[in-house]
């Protein structure tokens, strides 16, 4: 049987400023900016720690994006960053 490892799609390097709407916990919403893009994926950086499995709203008005997401990971960057992998349910053609 087949058990697939790593990505499906191919990430690509790209700087886009999103807004997070935290669903799970009082409707918290920050600002962040992406490292890199999928389809179906993002790594955004932020100030916020956000635990793996919380579901986001993802906005980047100016690139037309707007999904809802759930959050694979959380790495702290420095005692104030935070790197998210986060997993789109709306799949984004083009990110900028």
């Amino acid at each position: 049987m087949y058990i697939p490892t790593g990505r499906y799609e191919k990430r690509a390097a790209r700087a886009v400023a999103v807004e997070v709407l935290h669903l799970d916990e009082s409707r918290l919403n920050w600002t962040a900016v992406t490292e890199n893009v999928s389809p179906r994926g993002a790594r955004i950086v932020t100030e916020y720690n956000c635990a793996p499995g919380k579901r986001v709203l993802v906005t980047a008005s100016d690139q037309g994006v707007r999904s809802l997401a759930r959050v694979i990971y959380c790495q702290p960057l420095d005692r104030t960053r935070f790197a998210l992998g986060l997993h789109l349910v709306v799949r984004v053609e083009e990110w900028g």
